[in-house]
């Protein structure tokens, strides 16, 4: 049953890949916004264990090379009860 599947990170990101490849469409990339809501998950697990914004951006920064303030972080960080609003 398709609800018992579960895909980790890597297989997700190789199916959206392999789909976006079929169709010809290029890499995808996400905006400031969308990429802070798509990770508020983490932001939040972060914080409750001691971590702030600045530190989260620190983060991003290293494993991405991208640089994010901790405005940017409070601004755009979606609330749990906002998130996965299609998830069931």
């Amino acid at each position: 049953m398709a609800d018992e599947i579960a895909f980790t990170l890597p297989e997700a990101l190789r199916a959206q890949k392999h789909m976006r490849d079929a169709l010809g469409l290029g890499e995808e990339r996400f905006p400031v916004p969308a990429f802070i809501n798509m990770v508020s998950d983490e932001i939040e697990q972060l914080r409750d264990a001691g971590r702030t914004d600045g530190e989260i951006a620190a983060l991003v920064k290293e494993s991405s090379g991208h640089a994010l303030t901790e405005a940017d972080i409070a601004r755009y960080y979606t609330p749990v009860e906002d998130r996965h609003s299609n998830e069931h």
